[in-house]
């Protein structure tokens, strides 16, 4: 057994796409169109596993857009996706200047939460851990991961 992807439903691919690939750095590796279906595959992986991606040996995130509009809820109830990152307070900074809310900030270095724009919950964890520094240290909570 190998784990392929994960399937997230989208209602603005283009904002999605701007979350996932310029926020926290996934790369677009394929889509698909199917007009007959009304939706849009697009599959993301994360930098260091584009080259397996290209093999098609690496967990993507599948991201799908139904053509018709649709209302999705309960992001929460989907759990959440988890990446490991260089340096959190970077990424966390980035998706910041983005407008992102961090709703668990990395306080202790090691581990954050975000949303992306349908709601779905992202975990960042950070590859070993830094020293708890500033801003991060002191900011509460904000809504829930």
């Amino acid at each position: 057994m190998r784990y392929l992807h994960t399937m997230v439903r989208v209602r603005d691919l283009d904002a999605s796409l701007r979350f996932y690939c310029q926020g926290l750095g996934l790369q677009e590796m394929y889509r698909t169109e199917n007009e007959k279906g009304r939706f849009t595959l697009v599959f993301l992986a994360a930098p260091e596993d584009v080259e397996l991606a290209k093999e098609r040996k690496a967990p993507l995130v599948e991201l799908t857009y139904n053509w018709d509009d649709e209302d999705y809820q309960g992001g929460r109830n989907f759990g959440h996706l988890a990446y490991r990152v260089d340096d959190i307070y970077e990424t966390c900074q980035r998706l910041m200047d983005m407008g992102v809310t961090i709703n668990r900030p990395p306080r202790d270095g090691h581990m954050a939460f975000v949303r992306s724009p349908d709601g779905i919950s992202v975990e960042l964890l950070q590859d070993g851990s830094l020293p708890p520094a500033e801003p991060w240290a002191s900011m509460p909570n904000t809504g829930a991961w």
